[in-house]
């Protein structure tokens, strides 16, 4: 086991060499990619996840990639559901391929990377991502090599299942920003309190800017009130930062747009929602390091918190 975790260490010092030098993007062979067009760059990486589902997890995560787009900046969205992908649903779209058909080694990404009319980029999710874990060493290199080609983007956003799954806490470990969103409702906070709680004990170690988003608000105060409530109780119990992201209105375009499959900020730039996405981009973006991880130092991070390399 420990032979194979060397080896593994290898593979990614190799590919961190590679990545930093003039031939970065060398073909991969056996998935058939020819990375070596593909513009490398230190991607910011985004994940977004909640405690509970149906509090607006893709709604912001879509969104708000719209918004990075308005500002001239090249976004892809990677759904990273389990099962339950519905980013292509919200933009009324069926890829026909998704990460599914990359981890068969049957698509490249370039294959399933599909360009919407809004401006970004979208990777589909299927079932079957819980496979990385199982992955023989060379399978893992290979699927590796393939995500890192989505760093030719400024931004990748990835929109994870709710929960505390092991593969939701490994995008959260992998993040330059993990956003929380939650709702005002007990039960919705109560699990994103429960996921913040899981972070802090799995994640001490790591320099996760860790942030949060109240959605529903019925008013900014209200929605001060109850990120103030849970970014003390973080600090005090947990002594874990969360910082205060903003939060989103509840406005019936939101539900108007979701019906009719297409983001709110295009359908209705000028609502609160909209307005309020408008805001948490532009504080993301005055308060980003400059120091941004990348794909490969991501999934060194991902596959060693499950003791793989």
């Amino acid at each position: 086991m420990e032979d194979q975790a060397e080896n593994l260490r290898e593979i990614m010092r190799q590919k961190k060499d590679t990545d930093a030098g003039p031939q970065a993007g060398a073909p991969n062979n056996k998935s058939g990619s020819h990375n070596e067009d593909i513009p490398r760059k230190k991607s910011r990486i985004i994940t977004v996840t909640s405690g509970k589902g149906g509090v607006g997890k893709t709604n912001l995560s879509v969104n708000m990639a719209i918004a990075f787009a308005r500002l001239g900046k090249k976004v892809t969205v990677m759904d990273a559901d389990l099962g339950l992908a519905n980013v292509n649903v919200m933009l009324d779209m069926i890829p026909k391929y998704n990460l599914y058909h990359v981890i068969k080694k049957q698509k490249t990404i370039r294959d399933i990377l599909v360009e919407t009319v809004y401006g970004i980029s979208i990777v589909a999710g299927a079932s079957g991502f819980s496979q990385i874990a199982n992955m023989s060493e060379e399978d893992r290199r290979d699927f590796i090599n393939e995500l890192d080609m989505l760093s030719s983007a400024d931004i990748i956003i990835i929109d994870t299942s709710a929960g505390v799954s092991s593969n939701v806490l490994d995008f959260i470990a992998a993040a330059d920003d993990a956003i929380i969103i939650t709702t005002p409702e007990p039960t919705a906070i109560t699990d994103a309190y429960g996921i913040i709680k899981i972070i802090a004990t799995e994640y001490d170690t790591l320099n996760i800017g860790l942030k949060l988003v109240i959605n529903r608000a019925k008013s900014a105060a209200d929605a001060k009130s109850v990120a103030d409530r849970m970014i003390g109780i973080a600090g005090q119990f947990l002594n874990l930062r969360v910082d205060y992201l903003g939060f989103i209105y509840d406005d019936f375009a939101v539900s108007n747009a979701v019906r009719r499959q297409k983001p709110f900020m295009v359908l209705d730039p000028k609502c609160k929602a909209s307005i309020c996405i408008q805001h948490i981009v532009e504080r993301m973006e005055r308060n980003k390091s400059s120091d941004t991880a990348g794909f490969g130092a991501i999934f060194r991070r991902l596959f060693g918190r499950n003791n793989v390399l």
